[in-house]
């Protein structure tokens, strides 16, 4: 899977299936809907100096509006699949549609920080559902295939896209961009079904302390005492109320299986690397070349166009050769770009470090999806890949944040 955030609802979350009678939905409307999630982590990467100067802050206060929507995408995944198994495709759609708007219209009309690091969360929590309802809609391979490509390609132009959006419009706009899913959501939300997919009673208390995790987690890189302290408290009430419930929102049986562990806790690295290299990057294509911030979003379309090309057959070697030398494979060409651009201030050689850690983030992404899957139960594989996708979204609030901090 690419490094464009395609990790929400990467496999059909269970319970989710489109109802017998729900009429087919045109791939691209529903890709429509899925893509503009990732122009949310991957617009703003060229304009933070400018919104920091407009807003009278600097650039690493910026970043939190980055880190807010890196955790609305983390928490929404799963809590808004929750809301599509018990109230339904249209009462989710409804729901995650308010969130988006309301969330664009906060940053689009109040331009204070405050209203703007809420309204990115407000649209990651709606663009996560979306994208995972849109997901749970397909029918075929080639449509989900279709809806990845689209996360795929947003991610990769998001950042010149954004620099266009900032020249001609301004910065707020950029910000704005996810709200794009609304085209989608307005032809798709007549066309799904209002029947809730389960009738298991709904794990409140199991949803809320991961939601209370992954805030927790997400407030690390900020404040790294305070934040490792609740995150420490929260894993410890999280794992109480597994052993209390351990088929509740969060299954016992996945989080206990060392490979999964293992597989999401790789990921996680692979992305916090991947996405704080892009806004790294940048940062550093500015300040050691003359070109425009126009120009630099161009340059980096291809690393990232490159890793999410190259993913596909990554993933479809690595079950020829074996885990071990794939996982060797891409911790290391991850390490080899952030080296590389430690070391060197040549445009080229940023560009290739970049390009590295995405083949690694993104072919990673796919490589330890299927790991984590194999390793549970089959009832339980659905599970398993929303949780293990929750890993990699928190490695994409990471890296920026850790960037900004270093």
């Amino acid at each position: 899977m690419s490094d464009s955030l395609a990790g929400p609802g990467t496999a059909r979350p269970e319970g989710a299936d489109p109802a017998p009678d729900t009429p087919r939905i045109p791939t691209y409307w529903l890709g429509l809907m899925a893509g503009p999630l990732s122009f949310g982590i991957a617009a703003p990467a060229l304009v933070l100096d400018d919104i920091a100067r407009d807003l009278s802050t600097t650039t690493g206060t910026v970043t939190w509006g980055v880190t807010a929507f890196g955790w609305g995408i983390a928490v929404g995944t799963p809590l808004m699949t929750g809301l599509l198994r018990h109230r339904g495709a249209r009462a989710a759609l409804s729901a995650c549609g308010a969130l988006v708007l309301l969330g664009a219209l906060l940053v689009l009309t109040v331009p204070v920080l405050p209203a703007v690091i809420i309204g990115c969360a407000l649209q990651a929590l709606g663009t996560a559902g979306l994208t995972s309802i849109a997901m749970s809609l397909t029918r075929t391979a080639r449509s989900m295939g279709f809806i990845t490509a689209t996360l795929a390609v947003v991610g990769s132009t998001g950042p010149l896209v954004g620099s266009l959006v900032n020249d001609a419009i301004n910065w707020q706009a950029v910000l704005a961009l996810p709200a794009l899913s609304l085209i989608g959501l307005l032809v798709v939300i007549g066309r799904v079904s209002t029947r809730p997919t389960s009738t298991a009673a709904f794990d409140g208390l199991g949803a809320a302390l991961l939601t209370a995790v992954v805030t927790a987690l997400v407030f690390v890189p900020h404040y790294p005492a305070v934040a490792g302290v609740l995150s420490v408290l929260t894993i410890a009430a999280l794992v109480w109320h597994l052993r209390r419930r351990p088929q509740g929102f969060v299954p016992a049986v996945v989080v206990r299986s060392p490979v999964f562990l293992i597989s999401s806790a790789l990921a996680l690295v692979l992305a916090a690397v991947n996405f704080g290299l892009m806004f790294a990057v940048a940062d550093a294509l500015l300040d050691h070349t003359s070109w425009s911030s126009g120009k630099i979003g161009v340059a980096m379309v291809w690393p990232m166009l490159l890793g999410g090309a190259l993913s596909w057959g990554v993933v479809a070697l690595s079950a020829k050769v074996g885990r071990q030398p794939v996982v060797i494979t891409l911790v290391a060409l991850s390490a080899v770009g952030v080296v590389l651009a430690s070391v060197s201030t040549v445009a080229v050689l940023l560009l290739l470090a970049q390009a590295l850690t995405s083949i690694a983030a993104s072919s990673g992404q796919g490589v330890f999806a299927v790991h984590s899957a194999k390793a549970v139960p089959d009832e339980e594989r659905p599970h398993a890949i929303g949780l293990f996708n929750l890993c990699y979204l928190l490695g994409v609030a990471f890296g920026p944040a850790i960037v900004s901090l270093l």
